[in-house]
């Protein structure tokens, strides 16, 4: 942290500005800019079946602007390749695909003595699918710098236009607004709470399965609660959250999750993380069963065409899910770093918690490593 921003912050703030990363940045502008490249590579897989792998590089800047705004810009590029997984025992429905998703954002932020605004715009296009986006964020802090309120609007347009035909120009609307608080506590606890609310309408059905069949409205609310600490003796740092959700769909959800920012000599850190989810499944989801005299999995009753919500997506489905994760990260110099991130992810219908889960889930496994470099100027 550079002596303005220590300056520009109050005594409390200061020792616990690195608990929330980018609390500090986002109430003064930055001295210096930034260039990241990431790498992700994500592979799904289950017992003797070849499954989705996607390739993800990523670039992001940051560049201030005559010491009162901040220019932020990031792309990437997804390439998905493989066989769609087996989500449920019943069924496979493994077809192969191939796909490209290219993705972009832009925000340009103005820093004032009691406060933010930033506007950003961003953009996601595939071959049957493109999306818009614009966002408002405001952010006002108290006379001891002790509190941070934020409020933010954004919106955002979808077109879809499936290979299959199924639907055409159909499309998306969606507002979002947010409020949230960060608070410092004491010098080495903070808190931040933040809740969420979209309200969209449009085309949500997916139309590359047979029996999909969803409302055209869907409210949605999430709260997010995150408390860190900061163990100066061990310098190292806890990071705890918990997020509810829950959407008109029916759909309601529990994540709880654990990071422990260890630091180690010569610039090394360390970072083991561990997230618990469970999710209760969408009131009109259906567990296929193959019927053989039909030779489709249709649900009790279904008449096809019919005006019925109906969905065997599995991630509509009740599930719980494990994700362990280790990140190692390394100080180089003072411009440059370097990190490299695991994870392991395990799906199954038997391990969600306040009800039962779907019997016909099928486990789902995925890996994910991430690889990046920063350099500051």
């Amino acid at each position: 942290m550079d002596k303005q921003t220590q300056a520009a912050l109050g005594p409390a703030l200061l020792a616990a500005a690195m608990l929330l990363p980018g609390l500090a940045q986002a109430e003064t502008a930055p001295e210096r800019g930034a260039i990241s490249v990431k790498y992700l590579d994500y592979q799904e897989d289950q017992s003797g079946l070849d499954r989705i792998r996607v390739h993800a590089p990523a670039i992001s800047v940051m560049m201030p602007v005559a010491g009162e705004w901040s220019i932020a810009a990031s792309a990437t590029r997804d390439a998905v390749s493989g066989a769609t997984p087996r989500y449920h025992t019943a069924v496979s429905g493994a077809s192969r695909m191939s796909d490209e998703r290219k993705a972009g954002d832009l925000s340009v932020t103005r820093y004032l003595s009691g406060g933010t605004i930033s506007v950003g715009t961003a953009f996601s296009t595939e071959h049957d699918y493109r999306s818009r986006a614009l966002s408002l964020q405001a952010t006002i802090d108290s006379a001891d710098k002790n509190t941070v309120w934020a409020l933010g609007i954004g919106g955002s347009d979808d077109a879809i236009n499936p290979v299959n035909r199924i639907v055409t120009n159909e499309g998306r609307q969606t507002i979002n607004l947010l409020a949230g608080v960060t608070q410092v506590f004491t010098p080495v606890d903070i808190g931040q709470l933040t809740y969420t609310h979209s309200s969209g309408h449009g085309y949500y059905s997916d139309p590359y399965k047979l029996v999909d069949n969803r409302p055209r409205k869907r409210e949605q609310d999430t709260l997010l609660a995150q408390w860190n600490h900061r163990f100066v003796g061990l310098d190292a740092t806890s990071r705890l959250s918990y997020r509810y959700y829950r959407d008109t769909f029916g759909i309601s959800a529990h994540t709880l999750s654990g990071e422990w920012v260890q630091s180690l000599a010569a610039g090394w850190t360390l970072t083991p993380s561990l997230r618990l989810y469970t999710q209760r499944a969408a009131s009109f989801y259906f567990d296929p069963v193959y019927d053989a005299r039909i030779g489709e999995p249709f649900p009790p009753g279904y008449v096809f065409g019919g005006p019925a919500f109906t969905s065997a997506d599995q991630r509509l489905s009740g599930f719980g899910a494990v994700t362990a994760g280790l990140k190692v990260a390394k100080q180089i110099d003072r411009d440059w770093s370097v990190d490299l991130k695991v994870e392991r992810y395990q799906q199954r219908g038997s391990w969600r918690v306040f009800g039962d889960g779907s019997p016909g889930l099928a486990p789902l496994r995925a890996t994910s490593l991430q690889i990046g470099f920063t350099r500051l100027w």
